[in-house]
């Protein structure tokens, strides 16, 4: 929940169909080269088995609800896999397109690269990839007597080759990798169908063999014990919620594992990690508007846990150790925004906590990083994500300044404690992510890697800024824009649209050397800031949550019009694209205003979010009422809902185009939300434009897994995106 084979029917492949007749500009139709030529490849009929649904008096009929059951009914797969064979055809005219940007993507990745090493101890870490394979390769070299990094190529070992343990596997995904506290082990796990159920395996890093033990069904999160021989980690419930703490000693069997822990509220998730300095083990248990934490010491795994403070509802609090006290971000007393305190490590209890920063109605702390003179604050504010120093000896305070007012600044990999310099990321929608070194003393800034783009990039050919559209209720809503310089505003270019507004979540501006791919063809790209994410703070995501659910799609269709009206675009040009309850938004906004977008890209889209919160079973549901609200106890948040689950409100009217993508092994969101929403389109609407659904069958939630796979299914995305305004090359 929320936060992509194929064959060929047969029959030729033409144009998909557009109906222009609602174009305000119907010449822009012509100009683009839309056609009106129907394809006799006959789109997938789903059966339909009437099932009711009866709650708070009210009955609604779903005659989908069979796609569920694919344990059972070997419709189902046989269903999706013919939408798949008609994907294929429908979008076979795009092959050549597909593959031009498939060799654009690759011709500006350094395929062959290496991330920034990090000093841990007497270790360097890093991460590499080689061109024409898939996945990363983990390595390390031993730091020289001074510290500095060794330059031979011989000293580099090898932790993990994540190409070796891929295999031939159609899926693979790395999920935790832990590196022991006395640099001897490593504990990774690993998934190899996309379900996100991991199976822990561990290495002995001095001779690169795999040890005997294994443990299935983990999720994330792990804690290693300061001897190295005991390792904590989370198992998930049936319904994927991690709700137990376990502890294996290194040697012994799995089924000899004991259990520490178990999280008997289903609202809340359960993790575990090590503190930066590595003294404690620290077991977090949180629902989306309500946490709580307990310690122990690394040395004594065998202990037993200490509460920071005990959950209370709706107060958040994180913790940092830091020597003989604990930092602590906290909502605390009505602190919206949060704030920061400190407690004596001996009695860390609310009780015991003094403010070092107040909350700030204007500024948001998100997280902090810890060193020993020194507490690094990651601040938003107007929509912007900013980096603040304060020195802990005197209270001093910086902003670290940034280049670019449209941009975002982030904290990097810092697990040295003793230092006065901190590593952070910066990028912006025109300059490429790049990684820093700063004196927080000297406030010196040493760049240290920026990502290379090959074919001869200049970032002063393109343009960023904001832009602020006003929503229905007189909110101002920030956009971050990006597009080629010179562009004319004269309404006929071409705007990818993309949104999320949920959890808090932010979408801060990035760059994509994909992206380029869109831009030296005119389009604009509108990363849009709407409620419901935290851009803005935390009232910004108050003001789209819940059963103020709608300012988030209202939002959305607010800054597309304000496009259109400032002439940046016309609606025919817009395409909207977000993915899970990114995609709950486009089924939302294609039933508001279908008319005010000319196609939509809804990826593992969460569309069928009423039924799917009204039932507990399903992974995530009951944590889930604290974000959407609680349909079966609330006739009031039911109703609610059920006026803007696009599965629910579909109606007999035309549709943008649209390419839906969903996972068979999605436990995010799960694949039969996009296969109904589909089905129930297909039915119902009136237009002839294209409706296709491509169902990852062997994936989950985030796709492909490899990276020259993931690259070929954005491809297929981006010739969607480009053929439905009508560019073919």
């Amino acid at each position: 929940m929320p936060g992509t084979g194929t064959g060929v029917l047969s029959g030729a492949w033409q144009r998909h169909v557009f109906d222009t007749s609602h174009l305000a500009r119907p010449d822009l139709a012509r100009r683009a080269g839309y056609g009106v030529v129907v394809s006799d490849a006959a789109p997938p009929v789903a059966k339909q088995i009437p099932v009711e649904r009866t709650v708070h008096g009210d009955t609604s009929v779903d005659p989908y609800a069979w796609l569920r059951n694919r344990d059972d009914d070997p419709d189902v797969i046989a269903y999706l896999e013919a939408e798949n064979e008609y994907t294929a055809t429908r979008l076979a005219h795009t092959e050549p397109l597909q593959a031009r940007l498939f060799e654009e993507f690759k011709s500006r990745v350094q395929e062959t690269d290496l991330s920034v090493p990090v000093r841990k101890g007497p270790w360097w870490y890093y991460s590499r990839t080689e061109e024409g394979r898939q996945y990363g390769i983990n390595c390390r070299k031993p730091a020289l007597a001074d510290g500095s990094l060794p330059a031979d190529d011989d000293a580099e070992q090898v932790m993990l080759d994540q190409n070796e343990v891929a295999g031939a596997a159609e899926f693979f995904s790395l999920g935790a990798f832990d590196v022991s506290i006395d640099h001897n082990l490593l504990a990774y796990s690993v998934d190899f169908d996309g379900d996100e159920n991991y199976t822990m395996r561990f290495r002995d890093l001095r001779t690169g063999e795999d040890l005997a033990d294994q443990i299935p069904d983990t999720q994330y999160g792990t804690a290693w014990s300061a001897d190295s021989s005991v390792l904590f980690y989370v198992r998930p419930d049936e319904a994927k919620r991690p709700y137990q703490l376990w502890r294996h000693t290194l040697g012994t069997p799995a089924d000899t594992d004991l259990l520490i822990y178990t999280e008997t509220d289903d609202r809340f998730f359960l993790g575990v990690g090590n503190s930066k300095d590595e003294t404690l083990i620290e077991l977090s248990m949180a629902s989306k508007v309500t946490s709580e934490s307990r310690v122990l010491s690394t040395d004594d795994p065998t202990g037993e846990f200490m509460m920071i403070e005990p959950r209370e509802q709706e107060h958040e609090y994180g913790i940092e150790h830091h020597g003989d006290r604990y930092f602590i971000v906290t909502n605390a007393d009505g602190a919206e925004n949060f704030k920061l305190m400190e407690a004596p490590d001996s009695s860390p209890g609310r009780a015991n906590w003094t403010e070092v920063i107040g909350h700030r109605p204007d500024v948001k702390l998100s997280g902090i990083e810890v060193f020993d003179d020194h507490v690094v604050l990651f601040e938003r504010t107007a929509g912007v994500a900013r980096i603040r120093v304060r020195r802990l000896s005197d209270g001093a305070e910086h902003l670290i300044d940034q280049p670019e007012p449209v941009s975002t600044a982030y904290g990097g990999s810092n697990p040295e404690f003793a230092t006065s310099t901190l590593r952070y990321g910066y990028v912006s929608m025109v300059t490429p992510s790049s990684v820093f070194r700063y004196d927080m003393e000297t406030r010196e800034r040493t760049l240290l890697k920026r990502q290379p783009v090959l074919g001869g990039y200049e970032p002063d050919q393109y343009v960023t800024e904001r832009v602020w559209a006003t929503a229905e209720d007189g909110t101002q809503v920030p956009m971050s824009v990006v597009y080629r310089e010179g562009l004319e505003r004269n309404g006929t270019a071409p705007v990818l649209l993309y949104g999320y507004g949920s959890y808090e979540a932010s979408m801060d501006p990035s760059f994509s050397s994909f992206r380029l791919s869109l831009l030296d063809r005119g389009f604009v790209f509108a990363l849009v800031h709407i409620r419901g994410g935290g851009e803005m703070g935390r009232r910004w995501y108050l003001d789209g949550k819940l059963l103020n659910k709608t300012n988030t799609f209202t939002d959305f269709i607010a800054c597309a019009r304000h496009l259109v009206a400032e002439g940046w675009t016309d609606p025919s040009l817009i395409v909207a694209r977000g993915g899970s309850a990114g995609g709950l938004l486009m089924g939302a906004v294609a039933n508001l205003a279908p008319e005010a977008f000319g196609a939509i890209v809804a990826e593992v889209p969460f569309v069928d979010a009423l039924n799917t919160i009204l039932d507990p079973s399903l992974p995530l549901t009951v944590l889930e009422w604290e974000e959407w609200g609680n349909p079966v106890d609330s006739q009031e948040v039911y109703r609610y809902m059920k006026s803007y689950s696009p599965y629910e409100n579909i109606e007999a009217k035309d549709y943008p185009a649209m390419l839906v993508t969903a996972g068979l092994n999605d436990p995010r969101v799960s694949y039969w939300e996009p296969a109904k929403w589909v089905a129930r389109l297909r039915t119902t609407k009136t237009d002839q434009n294209e409706l296709v659904l491509k169902t990852e069958m062997g994936a989950g939630h985030m796709g492909p897994s490899g990276r020259y796979d993931a690259w070929r299914d954005e491809a297929l995305v981006m010739a969607f995106v480009l053929d439905s305004v009508g560019i073919t090359e």
